[in-house]
């Protein structure tokens, strides 16, 4: 059960966060050059999964990719995929709660930039590519390795809205989250202390990695 949970834990948190990750750039960087109609909208719509309980996101979800939600039924009737109650559920699920934390810290980390060296770029002829490439990008490391790993955190420890999803199943859709919660309710304290040091052991080297990237990151800047 411990490695079935950390296994699946692991999958959906690095599926969730890698997409969280080039969305969160790429949306960071459209969202900070451009102004267009219904802008504000839209990002209120990006961000508010950090200010909803992740109960309420969790019944969103099953509104929108449940048998019968919005797109959910579309998939099914026409594709038989069923998003509930599977680990690409709780993947979902995950995405939904550190995109936003991804989006905000890149936006933040472009807005903070000095705009001469984008304006110098462009004087001296360099493509949209180019500058964002090779000037906002390095510009920006140090506020996208934190996103990063803000993100992984946040998607590692989700469990309400996972668990209205993808629910709890072992060896299936059971996290290390939900894992250790009924693991305490069904009175297995062993296999709660097992991943509860796994968990804290996780958390310390996320730590240890961010502090030296960071730390290399302002060496050679």
């Amino acid at each position: 059960m411990i490695i079935n949970a950390i296994l699946i834990s692991l999958k959906v948190v690095f599926i969730a966060t890698f997409f969280s990750f080039m969305m969160g750039i790429i949306l960071g960087r459209f969202f900070t050059k451009y102004d267009f109609k219904f802008k504000s909208l839209i990002e209120t719509i990006i961000l508010c999964p950090m200010f909803l309980p992740p109960s309420v996101l969790g019944y969103l979800l099953l509104i929108l990719i449940g048998k019968n939600g919005i797109i959910g039924k579309f998939l099914y009737d026409t594709f038989k995929i069923q998003l509930v109650f599977t680990w690409q559920g709780a993947a979902i699920a995950a995405f939904v709660v550190s995109f936003s934390i991804m989006y905000n810290t890149c936006k933040s980390t472009f807005n903070s930039l000095n705009p001469c060296y984008e304006e110098s770029a462009k004087v001296m002829g360099a493509s949209e590519y180019i500058i964002f490439k090779d000037i906002i990008l390095p510009l920006s490391k140090r506020g996208i390795i934190t996103g990063l790993i803000l993100s992984f955190a946040r998607a590692f420890g989700e469990f309400g809205a996972t668990i209205m999803v993808a629910g709890n199943i072992p060896s299936k859709t059971q996290t290390v989250p939900m894992a250790i919660y009924y693991a305490v309710e069904s009175g297995n304290t062993k296999d709660a202390n097992i991943m509860m040091i796994f968990t804290i052991v996780l958390g310390m080297l996320l730590v240890i990695i961010t502090n030296k990237i960071l730390k290399n990151v302002n060496t050679y800047n």
